[in-house]
Parts: C-alpha cells; sequence; structure tokens
C-alpha cells in the first residue's frame, strides 16, 4: 500500500526525483493561503490545491493525498470553534453520526491508496465535474432534492457512510454535498447544519490524513509548504469574508471549479 514518493517514472521510463523547489514552494504557499480563504469564506480549497499539487509535478493520487492532509488543519480549527454549538441531524446522535463519518472515511482513503495511478487519472475529471455541480446548486440543492425524494433513517444512514467513503477518497464539495442530503430528512436552517457539517467533514478526512500519513502517500515538503499559508489564509479570510457579499464569493468559486474541471477534462481527454 505504500508509495514511493521520492521519485516516480516519467513516461519515457526514467525516474525522477522530486524535490521541492523555491519554484515550487511560492505556487504552493500561494494556493494554500487562496485554499484556505475559500475554506473559510465558502468552502471549495480544493479546487486550488489539488490542482496546484498536481501542477507541480505531484502524480494525481500523491497529490490528493498531500492536498488533503495539508488542509486538514484548517477543519480542525473550524470544527473546535464550532464545539459549543454541535448536535445531531434529524434526531440521529453524534454518537451514530461520527462512527459512520470515521469508517466512510477510512474505506474511501483505502480505496484511494488501492486505486492505479492511471484509473484514478481517468475519474479525477468526473469528480471533479460532480464536485462543481454540488457547488454550483449550492443551498437550493438541498431544497430541489426535498421535492422528489423523502429518506427515512436507515437509507440516511447509508449515504451518510457512502458520502463519507467520497470524502476519504476525493472530497470535493463534500460539505455541500452531505447538507444537500440532511434536508432530506431535517428541516433545520443550513447555517445550524454547519458546526455538524464541520465536524463530520473533520472525521472523514482525519482518517483519511492518518491513513495516507500510515502508508506514505504524503509528500511531506509539498504538504507542509501549502498548510501554513493555509491556515493563514483561513484566518484572515474569514476576517476578509466580512466585508464581501457571499453571492460575489460563490460565484468565484463556481468559476474558478469549473475552469479547472474544464483543464483536467483536456488533460485527460
Amino acid at each position: 500500500m505504500a508509495m514511493p514518493l521520492r521519485g516516480w517514472r516519467n513516461s519515457n521510463g526514467t525516474f525522477r526525483k522530486n524535490n521541492l523547489t523555491m519554484q515550487h514552494f511560492l505556487p504552493l504557499a500561494l494556493a494554500g493561503l487562496l485554499a484556505g480563504a475559500m475554506n473559510a469564506v465558502a468552502g471549495g480549497g480544493s479546487f486550488v490545491s489539488f490542482p496546484v499539487m498536481v501542477l507541480v509535478g505531484l502524480p494525481p493520487v500523491a497529490a490528493n493525498a498531500t492536498s488533503t492532509v495539508a488542509l486538514f488543519p484548517g477543519t480542525v480549527a473550524s470544527t473546535w470553534a464550532y464545539r459549543e454549538d454541535l448536535c445531531g441531524i434529524a434526531g440521529i446522535s453524534l454518537k451514530v453520526l461520527l462512527p459512520i463519518s470515521l469508517t466512510g472515511g477510512l474505506v474511501g482513503a483505502i480505496l484511494l491508496l488501492v486505486t492505479p495511478g492511471a484509473a484514478f487519472d481517468t475519474v479525477i475529471p468526473w469528480l471533479l465535474l460532480l464536485a462543481t455541480l454540488t457547488f454550483a446548486g449550492g443551498r437550493n440543492l438541498g431544497a430541489w432534492l426535498r421535492r422528489y425524494v423523502r429518506i427515512g433513517r436507515v437509507p440516511f444512514l447509508i449515504i451518510q457512510f457512502v458520502l463519507s467513503v467520497y470524502g476519504g477518497y476525493f472530497g470535493g464539495a463534500i460539505g455541500l454535498m452531505m447538507m444537500a442530503v440532511w434536508t432530506l430528512l431535517d428541516s433545520a436552517e443550513l447555517k445550524a447544519m454547519a458546526p455538524t457539517r464541520t465536524l463530520l467533514v473533520s472525521a472523514a478526512n482525519g482518517m483519511a490524513v492518518l491513513c495516507f500519513a500510515v502508508a506514505g502517500a504524503v509528500r511531506w515538503p509539498e504538504m507542509f509548504a501549502m498548510m501554513f499559508s493555509a491556515i493563514a489564509g483561513g484566518y484572515y479570510g474569514a476576517r476578509f469574508a466580512r466585508h464581501l457579499p457571499p453571492a460575489v464569493l460563490r460565484v468565484f468559486v463556481v468559476l474558478l471549479s469549473a475552469t479547472v474541471t474544464v483543464a483536467f477534462f483536456l488533460r485527460r481527454y
């Protein structure tokens, strides 16, 4: 399962070492700053962090694992900030939801590690497209689904597990996906769901981070280059967001995610 990330083979068969240089450090740091700010404001930070990891030379699987670890401290900080508002969903307690999310995140991370690089390279544009459409739907997605779909407690828990698997495997727009599903069983305001969403996303990501670290799937120099700036971006992004209309921020993220998605489709196909 462990991935030899000290180097990898180019398409011509030659073995290339990956050393973090200043040329790579600057885009990683800037991407971390922007991704952290986006996660603090509207979500979607992985639309920046993942493609930049690929841009500096990491294979897609390693880029996804490293990006997940780099952005994880920010989600933990957000969870801590929300600690007094954590609660269950639709009468289902965190004692039930948390183990499901932890297990799903672990399963998703293992699936990523055993996925051949070429296969992940093929599926990643479609995952980006799914995440982009979910983000574009935003809060209206749950309301639209509720018109046509009603689910019970057991299907709800199954879907929560599947979403947690997705969170451990890739995770783009996972928070919005969770809340869209939750609205099918709970009529609470989306704002009231935010603390629980943050906790369960952190749980799924946390298991993935642990799994990636143990498996040797993380490229640590790139991770640290992005992580510290992402923390700063999260702090200053939250302060800056108070002065910007939410609609403007959402349009920016949707346009960015759509651009990244198109670029990965062109890259692969």
